[in-house]
């Protein structure tokens, strides 16, 4: 018995049946009255026969089957009243429940509907709308004012402002030039621009959350299915206490009674609820989890593993300390070392590009280069013959210096040094260090208080540097210089210990994709496309920020316990009920009432999985 527009219509006809059949009796045609609840049984119990019969061809027995068992008692018994609110009580909840379900799945059902589904394309002078899933890399499309990204790529020429904030839930648009990336699924909020497609809609970064999203609203949670087995048992457990309240009183109404209050819908209903509103809830943070199976581990997990390049820090290296000698001033080394390291293509050289840049300074264009990958690079810089690399570069192109207090300083600190020669003397060194995300202070001590027993930092980057980070965060267990397979064997042992099992662990790239996939939980961080990290994880987090694994780690948290604490408070007082209809002191009307009243009740708390608070 599924089906909004089936419910909606059941709900309805059922209580225009009751309402008629009361104004009946109110004016003197009873008889009347109990022939159109007693229709009101008969169109019930066809939609309600074919669902249990549907569940038997599946060898389910599932609570449809003490609802049937009740409609048919009461016609039997002649109790076509109380019957007649069964069934409207049967159809209200089950309307409710889809009301409920809906309400839950919102934030997901409004990232799958704003996909987009066509594309402008751009052909020579022409525009051709195409549909998105016929679009390549290299083409270049139009994106009109008010349109949906349809593909990551970059903008071409002027600028294109967009609103991120269905991906990053950021509500001021961004500006973006030309050449910067623009992603899909994010909105044009300005003139229509031009883009051109760096990777097919399918392999997008939109189109790798629509498929998290199609796989989250399919899956079910194991509580959930747990809570499916609890309720097969209801049906002999509630034919045993109504057949005994029948024997011992000679009043088979009381029978009726218990049947009609059993039906254990905090099971079914609160359960699923919670944990796919929790589910809703983490999409409206920017976390997109696949079904509510990872919201309810996310809410037991006691082990977060956290690597460290791209997750904890920011991911590139950036300027830090200038060391000088010989009378050179700092921006001046910082400004040569820069000019030479354009054309090189090692990702320090890129770093102190950007930094030089970054403090204003204009960088000249280099002559006679000689690089040697892994060493260092040379060449003449404004008639300035300059090197940057290692010592032993600089050794070797004759440079003379000394920089035993250097290297003390990078064991110290733990960071990356280049050392700059200028005219044949070793004349500085510029520190480069991949510093903490700004999010990432609190991330400790949040997680801890949200009741995680194991924090740890798995690298495979030196000690040093782990341990600088580390420190600097809070985070005293590191597992530093780990392989992509050491890093599976720390999960491993981590998930076999009862007392730190169940495990998440955070990762971005792609070699921390073996241990998203082996932990209990696995979570990556951004989305570029259908990368490998973002496949195999569990959840994905969609905005740059590392304070969402504690946002995760919370929202699994209240959402499971809201969901065991309405399956126990929903079956505690179905159970109440069921004892008062034993020994007659409920009859099958006020039970039909109790029972949609504790339905409301449970469904109403289940929904506040959707709003941010913290676990009681």
């Amino acid at each position: 018995m599924r089906g909004g527009m089936t419910q909606r219509l059941l709900a309805f006809s059922a209580l225009a049946a009751v309402s008629a059949g009361g104004i009946l009796h109110l004016v003197g045609h009873g008889t009347a009255g109990d022939i159109l609840w007693a229709v009101c049984l008969a169109v019930m119990t066809v939609p309600l026969g074919w669902s249990v019969l549907h569940s038997l061809l599946h060898r389910d027995v599932g609570v449809d089957a003490i609802a049937l068992v009740s409609i048919a008692g009461a016609l039997a018994l002649g109790q076509y009243a109380a019957g007649a609110v069964i069934a409207l009580m049967l159809a209200g909840g089950n309307a409710l429940e889809e009301f409920a379900g809906k309400r839950a799945r919102q934030e997901l059902t409004k990232l799958v509907q704003r996909a987009p589904r066509v594309a402008h394309r751009k052909q020579g002078q022409s525009v051709e709308e195409v549909s998105v899933e016929d679009l390549a890399v290299g083409d270049c499309l139009v994106v009109r004012a008010g349109e949906v990204i349809p593909a990551d790529g970059v903008v071409l020429g002027g600028e294109a402002v967009v609103d991120e904030s269905a991906l990053t839930g950021e509500a001021l648009p961004v500006t973006l030039r030309n050449g910067e990336a623009v992603r899909s699924g994010t909105a044009n909020v300005g003139d229509p621009f031009e883009m051109r497609v760096v990777r097919s809609a399918a392999e997008s970064a939109y189109g790798a959350i629509v498929r998290l999203v199609q796989e989250a609203q399919t899956q079910r949670a194991p509580f959930v299915r747990l809570a499916d087995r609890y309720a097969i048992l209801f049906l002999p457990v509630t034919a045993l206490v109504a057949g005994l309240a029948w024997a011992l009183s000679g009043d088979s109404v009381r029978a009726l009674a218990v049947f009609v209050v059993a039906t254990p819908c905090p099971l079914i209903l609160a359960a699923p609820i919670a944990l796919v509103a929790g589910v809703s809830r983490a999409a409206r943070a920017g976390i997109v989890v696949k079904g509510a199976g990872v919201i309810e581990k996310l809410g037991r997990v006691r082990t977060v593993l956290l690597d460290k390049t791209g997750t904890l820090t920011i991911g590139t290296a950036e300027i830090g300390d200038v060391f000088t000698f010989n009378g050179i001033a700092a921006d001046e080394l910082v400004r040569l070392a820069a000019s030479l390291d354009q054309i090189s293509g090692h990702a320090l050289a890129q770093s102190l590009v950007r930094g030089a840049e970054r403090r204003g300074q204009v960088l000249a264009f280099p002559e006679q280069v000689e690089e040697r990958p892994g060493r260092g690079i040379e060449g003449v810089v404004e008639g300035r013959r300059v090197a940057v690399g290692s010592r032993a570069w600089l050794r070797e192109r004759g440079y003379a210096g000394e920089t035993a207090r250097l290297d003390q300083s990078e064991a110290a600190s733990g960071m990356s040094r280049v050392l700059v020669g200028v005219d044949g003397l070793v004349s500085g060194a510029i520190i480069l260090a991949d510093r903490p995300r700004p999010d990432a202070g609190q991330l400790a001590t949040t997680l801890q208080r949200a009741g995680i027993r194991h924090l740890a930092m798995v690298t495979g980057d030196r000690a040093a540097v782990a341990e600088r980070v580390g420190a600097t965060l809070g985070i005293e267990r590191i597992y530093a210089e780990q392989s992509p397979q050491e890093k599976l064997e720390v999960v491993h042992a981590l998930k076999a210990s009862p007392e730190l099992a169940p495990v998440l662990m955070v990762g971005d790239g792609i070699n921390d994709a073996p241990a998203l996939a082996l932990a209990d939980v696995g979570i990556a961080l951004g989305v570029a496309g259908a990368t490998i990290a973002s496949e195999t994880a569990d959840a994905v987090i969609v905005v740059d920020r590392i304070d969402r694994i504690a946002k995760a780690v919370e929202i699994g948290r209240r959402s499971l316990h809201i969901a065991v604490q309405s399956v126990t408070v929903g079956l505690g007082l179905s159970l109440v009920a069921m004892a008062f209809a034993a020994f007659g002191f409920l009859p099958p009307v006020g039970g039909a009432l109790l029972q949609e009243g504790i339905d409301v009740a449970v469904i109403v708390n289940a929904l506040r999985a959707l709003q941010a608070g913290r676990v009681s």
